[in-house]
């Protein structure tokens, strides 16, 4: 029997926090599915993420920006052609491929992970309507609470149709060894792009030096690496600042943190706060998303609103308290083994991608 087609649709697929899931899960599933991937933007480098022996195509497909008619004849006619057992699209910028889609030719899954800067603060109507109106048959999944409320409640889509998967871990590949460092490490791992606002961090681990030693490390690549980059020197920091860039080898990059430092205008469940609390460590953060319900309850003291003196202040009474360190970092690695193991995800998307009720979910 031949195994399920599945078109997925990203906007890019650079690495990030969905195209890393969807590889764990292509990887884990193996060759029950096949896999034809679209980025928009051309970009695949998350590829190298994917088993060589997965059965996955990238198909050519011409995409103009802009010409909204066009793009949906064009991905019309590869539905058409391709006939995969189900549309799988991400986010906002794949809703076009949700349009062509209408009406219906092949069972829709559409996946919201969040938001860039444009709708940080506040939903755009004419999004709000769009979604409204071509999600309302598609099955849709989000990986927050946060996500569910504005599925349900704003958009409107029909109860029923929207599940909450939230993210998993692979828990025993982040169990290495922590570093002993002679100076206090700050991490961060974060595409570098404007909503992660890794000024903010900069601007706060600027302060906290100010007050002791430290270093800060953001890994992670992205359009605003020159920028944050001239602005470490601005701020006297870029000695005690490195930027290795992707680092494939996450758990490795994890074990030489001592603290964990999000710094985002939004996020909804970031897998780098969950790789963080695999690792064992303590987090200090931007109150976005689900953030604070992800974390144990102790580390809420640390989870504070949209301002660099806040975070500042949160990174600093980490650095200066090494035992309230290690008892977060034991508590977050605890919560991360109670709520966010990898295999109740495996069996949730499994079900998602079978088409099948969430009640039927397996291992697979």
């Amino acid at each position: 029997m031949t195994a399920p087609l599945l078109l997925h649709v990203y906007s890019t697929f650079a690495v990030g926090g969905p195209q890393v899931r969807f590889a764990a899960l292509a990887n884990r599933f193996g060759r029950e599915f096949r896999h034809a991937i679209v980025a928009m933007d051309g970009n695949t480098a998350c590829r190298e993420r994917l088993d060589p022996g997965l059965d996955v195509t990238f198909p050519e497909v011409e995409i103009r920006k802009g010409d909204t008619l066009g793009n949906r004849r064009r991905f019309r006619a590869v539905l058409a052609a391709l006939r995969p057992d189900a549309l799988v699209t991400s986010n906002w910028g794949s809703i076009e491929w949700a349009m062509a889609n209408t009406p219906t030719l092949v069972r829709h899954l559409h996946v919201e992970d969040g938001f860039g800067p444009e709708e940080r603060d506040r939903q755009q109507p004419r999004r709000v309507w769009t979604r409204r109106l071509l999600l309302r048959r598609a099955t849709v999944a989000v990986p927050s609470q946060v996500l569910f409320r504005l599925a349900t409640e704003v958009w409107r889509l029909p109860r029923g149709h929207v599940h909450y998967v939230p993210n998993g871990i692979d828990l025993a590949r982040f169990a290495v060894p922590r570093r002993v460092n002679e100076v206090p490490v700050i991490g961060t791992v974060a595409a570098l792009r404007p909503e992660k606002n890794l000024a903010r961090l900069l601007r706060a681990f600027a302060a906290v030096r100010t007050q002791r030693p430290c270093r800060l490390v953001i890994a992670g690549g992205g359009p605003e690496r020159a920028a944050l980059e001239t602005l470490a020197a601005e701020l006297g920091v870029a000695a005690d600042v490195s930027f290795p860039g992707h680092v494939a080898d996450t758990p490795s990059l994890y074990a030489g943190f001592d603290v964990f430092a999000l710094s985002s205008d939004t996020e909804q469940m970031p897998l780098s706060v969950l790789e963080a609390m695999a690792a064992g460590l303590p987090v200090a953060a931007t109150d976005v998303g689900d953030v604070r319900a992800m974390l144990a309850p102790d580390n809420a003291a640390e989870v504070v609103a949209q301002d660099e003196a806040l975070l500042a202040a949160a990174l600093a009474a980490l650095l200066e308290d090494p035992a309230r360190r290690a008892l977060l970092g034991a508590a977050n690695r605890a919560r991360a083994e109670a709520a966010f193991d990898q295999e109740a995800m495996f069996a949730a998307w499994h079900a998602l991608f079978r088409g099948l009720p969430l009640s039927q979910a397996r291992a697979a």
